[in-house]
């Protein structure tokens, strides 16, 4: 097979597609036939060092394919089949990719890949013990090759980079005391050094033990700051983003190093002519700012709730701002006109580095940005636009009241700099005044300020997509404005204003955004989505006087999905259908804008024509690859068009359902399951008992989707809310599916437990799925009650008795959330919980309070009625006056 096998691997980069592509199928057939020995000649091959460098390098690519996968699920097959192997097997190949370490004649190696792969395959399974101490002392020995180390490092790097920090964290010593070695500035290979400085950036995660022992974090520290003064770029770039990401995990231990290296090496780097050193010096400063941003946020939360902060903020910012700002301002004015939007640049990053330094700092800022401002006159591009975007950069974070004199003066300047002939200019202008609106909204009370602005803006529109897409921006934020300042006029009942200052215009404004919806260059710069999304939001943000242009809108948008619709019959370029599918999504989302806008009664007039488009686009949608964003839009119209109108919806649930089924069966697209998932939930509120017939198919597929392995996990978190809103909808007809949803939710709540309180996801969605299990109790306890149980005693005794098998599993999942070790429960949670208790007291009375006469739920429902959130605190005291009546109630004799 060796010599065969070789063959064929000299083929997988022939120029020949018919040779490549038979290669590949000759190498998924001998994996699937024969994976043990498989994978064996592909490590003799990569040891081979007699073998062409080419096909040692296809037989390693080939072994990390069939080691790792990117798909997760596809991940957790590779690592079962290859721990199912022989351990005389893994061994064989783990001892000569280990060998072939420092014997590749190219960059990088893949024998590091391969090892960091069987290593992040078999450490957390307890195997392979050795590998790291292995790879240290390959780093170490003097008598190793630079070729050896370097590519032990990389592996090293490798590992780091993609095995769980807790697996590394009791051999963190041996990969730092390889890393250090390597990094040293004594070591003489520059591909050493990177080597050790990409591994230390990958390890950071899991040396925190290190970090919190001065004498190793003083090497640490040493070596980094060290490799920071390598005349090597590479070396120095990479030793640079160690600093970056040491500054964000280790803020608190700082101090000693920020006056005598960190802040000069800093200022070095930004002045680097370099565009990749002056990068990373920017970035730490902006990594400063975001780190002291979060820090003064939590001293605030920690203030309210009467507790010391964990850390506390070193206001380094504040400090070096007259040091840094001055460089970040002159770094603004060496923009290129040719700079593409996607290119990360120097002047790009000092942009966000001002506006987060104005967050972090505040009023100290100006004093160094109000000299810049003399720019706005400049006769030179750059320095002009500079100036507009330092301008735009510094309008978050200072006083608001201290910046509108600035603003008054800017405005003339901004508004003028839009008919520029410098595009970067009029770009930068547009966006500068999108800030402006959306952070100083009262300027647009400045007499004569709109009728200055709306004819510029509407100009901008017809300018290159990038402007374009940026006046689209500042427009979103000039209607919001406006619709804020009418409600704080006066609202009706349903909390519209009658009119605002830009009812006049409002239909000139929809039929210019359409328009730009329909430009030929719209997929530049994101103009159409923008257009599209400012459109929604004039919608939504429109008074009572404006309603005939929204209804007309309605129609509008429906003749434009028509069109769509049959173009999309024609249209044969995949990349035109992908278009028309973008604009399907887009024209979807704008449909669930109006609708939410109409009333009942005119959206029954259009809601057949509605929903005749939507499932039409729904039904291309199973013959489209890739058509999941236009199916999740289409779903979430039909939502907003259930929600209007209410029972008027049950004559088109026949013509939805089997889009429906498909959309809740599709656990490969979580949008659309999702979307799904919502819908229903959506359709109980509107139509209520009447869902009850198309129930079976919609209860089966939910119960299947929740044992489903591919489904993400929170449609499956989602799935157990909307088990409360059916049983809420259909009433007692719910005890048909009652046993089956009461098991799931046995089990979910078994599964809601926080192992981990440092991983935030982790402890976020035990938060959901508790949240999601008693809103589905609620759901079967108040839905389940007969009708009139609240006033008849003996529906109510009927009630009680009917419900009491479900009680002790409540009880239960009560008494988990709560806990607050290791983690407190969240406001919402805390809501959901204490209505729950609530909804039981009411109905058992004096039954039940012994079950919740206890400390634990005395603080939840305690910290509720302290809650900042109306809801929750109102809920809690409604349930707290609930079990003080209950026990205070005589019980009478049975």
């Amino acid at each position: 097979m060796a010599q065969l096998l070789l063959d064929v691997l000299q083929k997988t980069i022939s120029q020949n597609q018919d040779d490549q592509k038979r290669a590949l199928e000759f190498l998924n057939d001998a994996s699937a036939r024969d994976f043990p020995a498989f994978v064996k000649e592909l490590s003799v091959i990569l040891r081979e060092e007699n073998c062409q460098p080419f096909a040692r390098q296809a037989a390693g690519l080939q072994l990390k394919n069939v080691l790792y996968a990117k798909e997760e699920e596809t991940r957790a097959q590779y690592l079962n089949r290859w721990l199912t192997l022989p351990a005389d097997i893994r061994t064989h190949v783990k001892l000569l990719v280990v060998q072939t370490l420092g014997t590749e004649p190219f960059r990088p190696s893949i024998a590091a890949q391969c090892v960091a792969a069987i290593a992040c395959a078999e450490l957390p399974s307890g195997l392979w013990p050795d590998v790291i101490d292995a790879l240290r002392t390959s780093v170490t020995n003097p008598g190793s090759t630079a070729s050896l180390k370097e590519s032990s490092l990389e592996t090293l790097g490798y590992i780091c980079q993609d095995i769980d920090a807790s697996v590394l964290e009791q051999q963190s010593n041996s990969i730092l005391t390889a890393i250090v070695h390597g990094m040293r500035k004594e070591e003489p290979s520059f591909h050493v050094r990177l080597a050790a400085t990409n591994a230390l950036l990958n390890s950071l995660e899991f040396t925190k033990k290190n970090f919190g022992m001065e004498a190793e974090r003083h090497i640490i520290m040493q070596v980094v700051c060290e490799a920071t003064q390598c005349t090597d770029t590479h070396v120095k770039v990479a030793a640079l983003q160690c600093l970056v990401r040491i500054m964000s995990l280790y803020y608190q231990y700082m101090e000693q190093y920020m006056g005598s290296a960190l802040f000069a090496i800093s200022l070095q780097a930004i002045n680097s002519e370099v565009p990749e050193v002056a990068l990373q010096g920017i970035e730490f400063w902006s990594n400063v700012c975001e780190e002291e941003i979060t820090l003064s946020l939590e001293a605030e939360e920690a203030a309210e709730n009467n507790r010391v902060p964990e850390q506390v903020s070193r206001h380094y910012a504040k400090g070096a701002v007259s040091h840094i700002c001055p460089l970040m301002l002159e770094i603004l004015t060496h923009q290129d006109e040719n700079d593409d939007d996607d290119d990360w640049t120097p002047s790009k990053a000092a942009g966000v580095c001002i506006m987060l330094m104005a967050q972090c700092v505040g009023d100290a800022i100006l004093e160094s940005v109000m000299p810049f401002l003399k720019h706005f006159s400049s006769t030179d591009w750059k320095y002009k636009e500079a100036a507009i975007m330092a301008f735009g950069s510094i309008l978050d974070g200072p006083d608001p009241a201290k910046l509108m004199t600035l603003v008054d003066q800017a405005m003339p300047a901004l508004i003028d700099s839009m008919a520029e002939k410098n595009v970067t200019i009029r770009d930068t202008a547009a966006w500068t005044i999108g800030r402006v609106l959306e952070i100083c909204p009262e300027i647009v009370n400045k007499d004569g300020m709109l009728a200055r602005l709306l004819p510029t803006l509407s100009q901008g529109l017809h300018q290159e997509p990038r402007v374009a897409a940026n006046v689209c921006w500042a427009l979103v934020a000039l209607v919001k404005t406006a619709y804020d300042i009418a409600c704080g006029q006066g609202t009706d009942s349903t909390g519209q204003p009658d009119t605002y200052a830009l009812s006049p215009c409002f239909e000139a404004m929809v039929s210019e955004l359409i328009k730009t919806t329909d430009r030929t260059d719209g997929n530049q710069s994101n103009l159409r989505l923008a257009a599209f999304e400012t459109l929604m939001e004039l919608i939504k943000n429109s008074p009572k006087d404006c309603y005939p242009v929204v209804q007309n809108t309605t129609v509008l948008m429906l003749k434009k999905l028509e069109q769509l619709l049959n173009m999309e019959a024609t249209t044969t370029s995949s990349s035109d259908k992908n278009q028309l599918m973008d604009l399907q999504s887009l024209l979807c989302a704008t449909l669930q804008s109006v609708l939410r806008k109409m009333r009942p009664e005119d959206a029954a007039l259009v809601g057949e024509h509605v929903m005749n488009g939507l499932v039409q686009i729904m039904n291309r949608t199973s013959n489209n690859k890739g058509g999941g964003s236009v199916m999740e839009e289409a779903l979430l119209a039909v939502s907003v068009l259930a929600e209007t109108l209410n029972n008027g919806f049950i004559a088109y649930i026949d013509a939805l359902k089997p889009h429906l089924m498909r959309a809740l069966a599709n656990h490969d697209e979580t949008q659309v399951c999702a979307a799904a998932v919502g819908l229903v939930t959506d359709m109980c509120r509107a139509i209520e008992v009447n869902i009850a017939p198309a129930l079976d198919d919609i209860m089966n597929t939910l119960v299947q989707s929740l044992q489903s392995p591919r489904l993400d996990k929170d449609v499956k978190v989602t799935i157990l809310g909307c088990f409360g809103d059916i049983a809420l909808a259909i009433g007692v007809h719910f005890e048909r599916y009652v046993h089956i949803v009461m098991s799931m939710l046995a089990e979910a709540s078994s599964a809601a437990i926080v192992t981990n309180p440092q991983d935030y996801d982790q402890v976020d969605y035990v938060d959901k799925l508790r949240e999601n299990c008693i809103m589905a109790y609620t759901g079967i306890l108040q839905g389940m009650r007969p009708n009139g149980s609240d006033t008849d005693p003996e529906k109510k005794n009927q009630a009680k008795l009917s419900l009491s098998r479900f009680v002790p599993a409540m009880v239960k999942m009560i008494a988990i959330c709560c806990e607050t070790q290791p983690v407190a429960p969240s406001d919402g949670l805390v809501a959901s919980v204490a209505g729950l208790i609530g909804d039981l007291v009411v109905l058992y009375g004096s039954q039940i309070t012994p079950e919740l006469s206890n400390e634990k739920v005395k603080a939840l429902l305690d910290r509720g009625r302290k809650s900042r959130t109306s809801k929750t605190k109102s809920v809690a005291i409604w349930a707290r006056k609930e079990m003080q009546k209950a026990m205070n109630a005589v019980t009478p004799a049975p």
